[in-house]
């Protein structure tokens, strides 16, 4: 960036007091909130992230220097939660990602379970193929069991997540199977359970907000 382009020393000093009216907001909006879905503190947090990210840019771009914490910004929230406050029934919605990183020991695995249920092994049945042998895994094992095991079935973890999503009043059987996760509303969501490789990815001497470096638990405020 040219000298021109650049910032003065003013402006930098202008976006550190934005941070910190900013803070004032966000404090004193919590302090009187009316409850956890609260849009006061929806809208504070935003104004707080947004100031912080703009005096990091411009710390950066005059100083080379850059701010020891990093705020998510409102792209990254969930909306305000608009749910029932006494939920009548909940929805869990879980997605894990793997990697099928080792296939011969996700195939032998697969022919054990068939040659246990009496089927063809050795290639000829579903086993012979990791797209017969995926089905055949998670049709034998719990999802959970699957998550604590998957390197011993060949497969690597990726990210995952959890939304714990209320209701007012639970659906009728078989009513949402064909299009299980088309409904996920997420001002619904009461509470999120993130797990990721990019929590680990922070250079060290920077504080992220999350205090756990793999694990991100969202609850509506700390959400927001």
């Amino acid at each position: 960036m040219s000298d021109a382009a650049q910032p003065t020393a003013a402006e930098v000093r202008a976006a550190a007091e934005a941070v910190k009216t900013a803070l004032d907001r966000h404090l004193a909006a919590v302090e009187r909130r009316s409850g956890e879905d609260d849009p006061a503190v929806y809208e504070a947090f935003n104004e707080l992230a947004a100031a912080a990210e703009t005096y990091d840019e411009l710390l950066y771009d005059r100083y080379d220097e850059v701010t020891p914490f990093e705020i998510p910004g409102a792209e990254d929230s969930l909306p305000p939660y608009t749910g029932p406050e006494e939920p009548n029934a909940l929805s869990v919605l879980i997605r894990r990602d793997y990697a099928v990183v080792e296939p011969q020991r996700l195939l032998a695995h697969a022919q054990r379970i068939e040659a246990a249920d009496g089927e063809v092994a050795g290639g000829a049945g579903a086993s012979g193929t990791v797209h017969g042998a995926l089905g055949l895994l998670f049709g034998e094992f719990e999802p959970d069991e699957i998550a604590s095991r998957h390197k011993e079935f060949g497969l690597e973890e990726g990210d995952s997540t959890l939304w714990v999503t209320a209701a007012d009043e639970a659906p009728e059987p078989g009513e949402w199977l064909e299009a299980p996760f088309e409904q996920a509303d997420a001002q619904r969501v009461v509470c999120r359970f993130d797990v990721s490789a990019v929590f680990d990815d922070e250079p060290d001497g920077v504080v992220d907000l999350d205090e756990d470096e793999d694990e991100d638990l969202e609850p509506l405020d700390a959400e927001r």
